[in-house]
């Protein structure tokens, strides 16, 4: 995933647009982040307006969605603007390539429009989701936790800043932890927001946000020692709670069960461990915090479709060169 397009049309919010410029745009090969080529793609040359007053000037065709290997697709500030029939189709014609296609926010209006979405799960903005399944009735809307989803490489996600959290991810799924993590951090923001993290605090009361803040003091102990053999009713004394509350209000805070937090953030730490490390794979899954090599492969091989070894290989042999990058500027 070397080649990022942005489908760029009049409308599209400068956030989104922002978002995506800052997670794959920059030359970061010193960090040990692989080279991107980020390309805005529009349906025709010259400067297209954007809300607020902002101009953006796209480098290159929809032709150049037919070579990428990533195509974004930034939210309209009207999500019901209607979009030219060529750009539908250039999407239609990527996610048959079988590109990932990834919308932020109300992006999913575009790709429903496409009729991408149709039979398949998707999630928008929480205020939005009601009016996206109402106008696409046959896309499966989710309306609950979900920061984002994705449902046959089509790509989508909640509102504002959870198009970070996307990108992030995409760029972990493609290049592994320890890049989504140098990105991360040269953005000042936390790269642990999995997909099924809640959008919001339903209620916000000052007991909810000192549950909240305890919660948050618990994850960061974990983090610290992952390695040790942490269990839910470990992670509820720390709380402070008894393990049923804790569950409960964890499950609340995060849209995720502790147990699901737990293997998520060890994962994240062993493929870490296997991008920076040469430790034999029985003491990756040592440090991780797995109860034996066993159970990790197992775990490992569910969530990523490879062994260890093959990832370590996979992770050791991709490019991280700087010479190639072009960001469009």
């Amino acid at each position: 995933m070397h080649r990022v397009a942005i489908v760029a049309q009049p409308g599209i919010r400068a956030f989104d647009l922002a978002v995506i410029t800052e997670v794959w745009g920059p030359d970061r090969s010193r960090s040990g982040v692989p080279a991107f080529e980020l390309r805005r793609c529009a349906l025709e040359p010259g400067p297209i307006a954007l809300p607020g007053g902002l101009t953006l000037t796209p480098d290159r065709g929809l032709d150049w969605l037919d070579g990428a290997d990533l195509v974004v697709v930034p939210a309209l500030a009207e999500p019901t603007d209607p979009t030219p029939e060529p750009v539908l189709a250039a999407l239609r014609r990527a996610h048959a390539r079988g590109v990932p296609v990834a919308a932020l926010c109300a992006g999913a209006f575009v790709l429903a429009e496409a009729g991408l979405l149709d039979g398949r799960r998707a999630v928008t903005h929480w205020w939005l989701a009601p009016q996206l399944a109402a106008r696409h009735p046959a896309v499966l809307v989710e309306e609950g936790a979900p920061l984002f989803v994705e449902d046959d490489g089509l790509w989508t996600s909640a509102g504002v800043a959870s198009g970070i959290d996307l990108c992030l991810h995409l760029v972990r799924e493609a290049h592994g932890a320890e890049a989504a993590a140098a990105i991360a951090r040269s953005m000042v923001t936390g790269p642990f927001r999995t997909g099924d993290h809640a959008q919001y605090l339903d209620r916000p009361t000052p007991a909810a946000d000192r549950t909240a803040e305890a919660l948050a003091a618990v994850r960061q102990q974990a983090l610290r020692r992952l390695h040790e053999p942490l269990d839910v009713a470990t992670l509820a004394r720390w709380a402070g709670m008894s393990p049923r509350s804790f569950a409960r209000h964890f499950t609340a805070a995060t849209g995720t069960t502790p147990h699901k937090w737990l293997l998520s953030r060890r994962l994240d730490e062993a493929r870490k461990l296997l991008e920076r490390t040469d430790h034999p794979v029985p003491e990756v899954a040592r440090r991780a915090g797995f109860a034996s090599e066993v159970t990790f492969r197992q775990h490992f091989g569910a969530a990523f479709g490879r062994s260890p070894r093959a990832y370590r290989t996979a992770a050791a042999n991709a490019p991280i060169s700087g010479d190639s990058v072009r960001n469009g500027s």
